[in-house]
């Protein structure tokens, strides 16, 4: 057994608060690791913050590079990432919640250690030193991650489990980007009828609020063609309402939203029935639009089973099933930053805002017409998914039963 710091060629913190402000970010740049980066066991590149290299440079001991970890300190404690060799960045800042470590290649195989920190166990030993009261945050997390007690196989022992793990995710990260590729299809034919309106332009074009559409098609509020409700969280106090077992109802959050993809079926926490009937919280069908109008704007996806969700997601119920792909590719385009009337977006929108917006609506038959067309690819983009959750449920098990020794593997 021997200390993590034993392994550890350098570990630096993000940067102060009063170093990284928010006027600090630029439209692109050197780009910032946070907690939306850090879902898996590698930092993904859905990077949404940047800042300038000059920046940067100044805060040069927070920058972590191409197969360091990046651990979480405070807020969702207990995320840690490596960032792989193929990573769209050579270099990222990490952000004032994160730290970045560097290990000793010759004794550590990085895949492996994250692995093993993504298990009960090891997720156990970074949360032994999270506090219990207020925000959740790792007390002196340098020093502590440092001194935690770690036992490794020989490397080439580590790089054999390793692999047979990371088979499976560079599979589910095969079917991410394929899905990737078939949504932007289905996004291009909707921008293409809907934006564009190329194949409606010889029927002509008349003036309407929203400017020139195709003659016959209505601009509308939203909630005309849609029932929309809101979703509900049953007292935080209470924790009897929460558990998390997949038995009980999916209760989807923005988070939830953040990493399902297309089609959402799973949730990090689940409601019980007794807390489903105890607060009237209503259940929504498969097929069903969400849409989250709080803190995070904008995000979507379609219900894959009968779920509910809290009180940040709008769901949009479909007059029938062939307005889903339609109404999905709408709000992936809308442009919400026009909907508040203040200066944050995120305190802004409310659910009678989003009941209000507006819709370009065109005939049933062109929106049937559409479906047809689209539904294939939403298809695929399904079936994609379905396969992706069972190569992960199968890494899971394979995952404490590998670290432990349980499953032999043959050298």
């Amino acid at each position: 057994m021997h200390k993590l710091g034993d392994y550890i060629l350098d570990i630096a913190a993000g940067p102060f608060g009063s170093n990284l402000k928010v006027e600090c970010f630029v439209p692109s740049g050197f780009p910032i690791i946070d907690g939306a980066n850090l879902r898996g066991f590698k930092v993904t590149d859905n990077v949404t913050k940047f800042v300038t290299e000059e920046k940067a440079r100044s805060l040069y001991r927070s920058i972590a590079k191409r197969n360091d970890v990046v651990v979480t300190i405070s807020g969702n404690v207990g995320q840690i990432s490596y960032i792989p060799f193929n990573s769209k960045y050579k270099e990222y800042l990490v952000s004032q919640r994160q730290f970045r470590v560097t290990f000793d290649t010759t004794k550590v195989y990085v895949p492996y250690l994250i692995y093993y920190f993504h298990t009960i166990e090891g997720q156990h030993k970074i949360l032994s030193f999270a506090n219990q009261t207020g925000v959740p945050a790792l007390a002196q997390p340098l020093k502590n991650f440092k001194n935690i007690d770690v036992q490794l196989p020989p490397l080439s022992k580590q790089k054999q489990i390793a692999s047979i793990l990371s088979s499976l995710d560079n599979k589910i990260e095969c079917n991410r980007r394929i899905n990737d590729n078939l949504e932007q299809q289905a996004q291009a034919l909707f921008k293409s009828w809907f934006v564009d309106f190329e194949p409606f332009k010889d029927g002509g074009l008349v003036e309407s609020e929203l400017g020139m559409i195709p003659n016959g098609w209505k601009v509308v509020a939203i909630n005309d063609v849609f029932k929309i409700n809101i979703g509900k969280t049953p007292p935080r106090k209470e924790a009897k309402w929460f558990t998390e077992s997949n038995e009980d109802n999916v209760w989807v959050s923005i988070a939830d939203m953040g990493s399902s993809g297309m089609f959402i079926s799973k949730s990090s926490e689940f409601l019980t029935d007794e807390a489903v009937d105890r607060f009237k919280i209503q259940m929504v069908e498969p097929n069903t639009v969400l849409l989250s109008f709080k803190l995070t704007v904008g995000r979507v996806a379609i219900a894959d089973v009968r779920l509910t969700t809290n009180e940040a997601i709008a769901r949009f119920i479909l007059p029938d099933e062939f307005y889903r792909e339609f109404l999905y590719l709408y709000l992936k385009q809308y442009e919400y930053g026009k909907l508040g009337s203040t200066s944050s977006i995120a305190t802004a929108v409310n659910s009678k805002t989003i009941k209000g917006m507006i819709l370009l609506l065109p005939t049933t038959s062109i929106i049937e017409n559409f479906c047809n067309n689209a539904r294939p690819l939403f298809e695929q983009i399904r079936i994609m998914q379905q396969e992706s959750y069972r190569l992960a449920q199968l890494r899971d098990t394979l995952l404490p039963k590998l670290m432990s020794g349980r499953l032999k593997t043959t050298m």
